[in-house]
């Protein structure tokens, strides 16, 4: 993969965004409640400020825009699981979270390449497309069985052997 300045720029204005989601929000959140609720609230919450891209901006695919905002909403919320137990684990920094982030558009642009067009491919493959559920699932999935490895965050009732 080439560094380019695309990504670069990308990833600098997601730190932006990370400083505020995972930077204070998670922190907050994980003092208040589980591990579980923590990346959901927070997933869920980006995935809304994201919204108006969607609708308004042409931030979407071929596919109909409800289908764009629901797949975006249901990626962006389970990448809350990936970044959050990131931001936990690492105690105060954010700087790994806007690196996964920048990359699914590089994941879902490679697996498209490699797809004909059949009429449904937008609907599958692309960034707002099903195949992106599927694998986002499984990342989230993986993060969410590692939430025993975290730490007690002060406040919080997250344990080492028994987060929620």
């Amino acid at each position: 993969m080439v560094i380019t300045p695309g990504l670069l720029g990308g990833i600098f204005l997601a730190l932006g965004e990370e400083i505020g989601w995972r930077g204070l929000l998670v922190p907050q959140l994980a003092r208040l409640t589980t591990f579980t609720k923590t990346a959901l609230l927070s997933g869920g919450i980006q995935a809304a400020w994201h919204w108006p891209f969607v609708l308004f901006a042409g931030f979407s695919s071929a596919a109909p825009p409800w289908y764009a905002l629901s797949i975006l909403t249901f990626t962006v919320t389970l990448a809350g699981f990936s970044a959050a137990w990131l931001r936990l684990r690492s105690g105060q920094s954010v700087a790994g979270c806007p690196c996964p982030r920048q990359l699914q558009p590089l994941r879902a642009e490679r697996v498209q390449s490699a797809h004909v067009d059949t009429g449904v491919t937008e609907y599958i493959v692309d960034e707002f497309g099903f195949g992106f559920v599927v694998s986002e699932s499984v990342i989230a999935y993986i993060f969410w069985r590692l939430r025993h490895r975290l730490p007690p965050f002060p406040g919080s009732d997250i344990q080492p052997a028994s987060a929620a």
